[in-house]
């Protein structure tokens, strides 16, 4: 059974890269993070789960979006193989923050994701930040 627990180190990574990034679009008080184990999944390293626009309106509630790490996959990668997972994850929130999605196909591509990974650590090295 998949049991799920806080990941505030995930959380204060995903602050670093909305800021460093400047995803303007992404509140990051409506964004949680939690760490999974038990999965069976051999290929899923992370997934993002939004919350539905009829969820939001019959709960009176802003989107909120959930960045799941999972451990057996997500925690054995190198420092930069994780961060590159958490900015596809982030890349999935479209600008209007509404719960949607922004699909594969046309936006989270390994291309975009290495451009937007690369800004990551040209950003870092600029302002002299360690990836820790």
């Amino acid at each position: 059974m998949i049991e799920y627990y806080p990941a505030p180190d995930i959380r204060k990574r995903i602050d670093e890269i909305i800021e460093l990034l400047r995803f303007d679009h992404v509140k990051p008080g409506n964004v949680y993070c939690v760490r999974s184990r038990g999965s069976q999944s051999k290929r899923i390293i992370a997934r993002i789960h939004g919350l539905g626009r009829i969820w939001q309106q019959a709960m009176g509630i802003e989107a909120t979006y959930i960045i799941e790490v999972i451990s057996e996959q997500f925690d054995p990668l190198s420092r930069d193989g994780q961060d590159r997972v958490l900015v596809h994850e982030l890349m999935h929130i479209p600008h209007g923050f509404q719960g949607g999605f922004r699909h594969h196909k046309n936006f989270v591509t390994r291309e975009n994701v290495d451009v937007w990974f690369k800004r990551l650590q040209e950003k870092r090295k600029e302002l002299g930040l360690r990836k820790g």
